[in-house]
């Protein structure tokens, strides 16, 4: 796919149907990496949600944005575009630093100039974001598109799009916060859920055991078979392995009868369980909730470097 080449989706993501209202823009869910760009005098700098550094993973996203005014921070996301131009999360997994499928899309304005912009309503923030000149094809500004949610929600699942994202107009900049100003709607379940375990198996796990918090305390969901490759089964297991421990983190385990979809996690069946420090994040996706908090059909997707697994908690 040629550097510069533009996404070939027509229109952008928007709301929880009847949630998201005029009020609100309505813009893409982009499947890739959080990521803020802090412009000092001195440096540039790309960081993940949990303040890791991503410099040296996406050099030629640091470079362009060097051209930045001094103390300028956006937000945007990092994300690997496939040869339709679908943000597609996998292939950020194994991508190479000269691959033209990266793209930081920007789509929020902190500050510019060293002036906070962050307690500006969104619209002046987007307005003032597009006086901003970025370098090169890999920087673009993620666009919103007013028109229905209904409209919107046929052209995502037309174009195999992950979901909507609808953000009030008049919202503030409210980093770390879940306020309901901004709502995600996902036209494929699915999130991110902290590994707390695995089953042994072939290329060293058969499946991985996952769960998110609920205050301090992890909860189970799933064990995921579906999804992996050989390759993946390896990757994860070889950052699984140095971190096993000898007792489960999961509060609601064992389970004591059979679930409605699918056999319960017994303590007979934990034995064949290795358990792991809750520090690893996956992507999953799944067909739905059950009335236990367990999923269906649930398929691993990839790992997730950038997410604090503490703040792992269920969506929707």
């Amino acid at each position: 796919m040629p550097l510069g080449t533009r996404p070939r989706w027509s229109v952008l993501p928007t709301d929880r149907q009847r949630h998201i209202t005029r009020e609100a823009t309505k813009e893409i869910k982009l499947d890739g990496y959080r990521a803020v760009a802090v412009k000092s005098a001195n440096s540039m700098t790309l960081y993940s949600r949990n303040k890791k550094t991503l410099n040296k993973r996406f050099p030629h996203i640091v470079e362009p944005l060097r051209g930045l005014p001094d103390g300028t921070v956006v937000d945007g996301e990092i994300v690997a575009l496939d040869d339709d131009g679908r943000p597609v999360f996998n292939l950020l997994q194994n991508f190479t630093s000269e691959s033209g499928r990266i793209r930081y899309f920007v789509f929020d304005l902190l500050c510019s100039k060293n002036r906070d912009f962050t307690r500006l309503p969104l619209l002046k923030r987007r307005e003032m974001l597009h006086s901003i000149k970025f370098a090169g094809g890999r920087i673009a500004i993620s666009e919103y598109i007013e028109v229905s949610a209904e409209q919107m929600l046929a052209a995502v699942r037309e174009q195999r799009l992950e979901g909507v994202i609808g953000k009030r107009r008049d919202s503030l900049y409210e980093p770390g916060k879940r306020s309901g100003a901004w709502i995600k709607h996902r036209v494929n379940l699915g999130q991110e859920f902290v590994i707390g375990g695995f089953t042994p198996g072939p290329h060293g796990l058969d499946a991985i055991i996952v769960g998110f918090y609920r205050d301090d305390e992890l909860i189970y969901v799933a064990r995921t078979r579906n999804g992996f490759v050989p390759a993946s089964r390896r990757r994860v297991f070889e950052k699984l392995k140095p971190l096993t421990i000898s007792t489960c983190a999961f509060v609601n385990l064992p389970e004591t009868r059979k679930a409605r979809w699918g056999e319960a996690l017994t303590a007979e069946k934990m034995k064949k369980c290795v358990w792991v420090r809750p520090q690893v994040v996956a992507q999953i996706e799944f067909l739905e909730w059950t009335d236990a908090d367990h999923l269906r059909h649930s398929k691993f997707v990839g790992l997730r470097d950038d997410k604090d697994p503490k703040k792992v908690v269920k969506e929707g």
